[in-house]
């Protein structure tokens, strides 16, 4: 059972969760299954990195558009073209 004090607390999250302007991500990784394989995408310092063959010859590929999108507006510098 949730006590007063959790209740508050829930409500603020749902508050911050809505409220997306909040949430700054500095840094994180994450795995994609792509079609052939797993892929692993990091975000630092405004800069993307994946794994894959593609984003090392281009510098950008489908995982790292695919965080773009799943991220959208929550992100310093977004240049997405969706």
């Amino acid at each position: 059972m949730l006590d007063s004090g959790m209740i508050g607390k829930l409500d603020k999250a749902k508050r911050y969760a809505k409220e997306r302007s909040r949430i700054h991500f500095e840094t994180f990784t994450v795995t994609i299954d792509g079609e052939n394989n797993a892929h692993r995408v990091q975000y630092e310092n405004g800069e993307w990195r994946c794994d894959c063959s593609f984003f090392q010859s281009r510098g950008r590929c489908s995982h790292t558009m695919a965080m773009e999108i799943v991220l959208e507006g929550m992100l310093a510098d977004q240049s997405v073209s969706a």
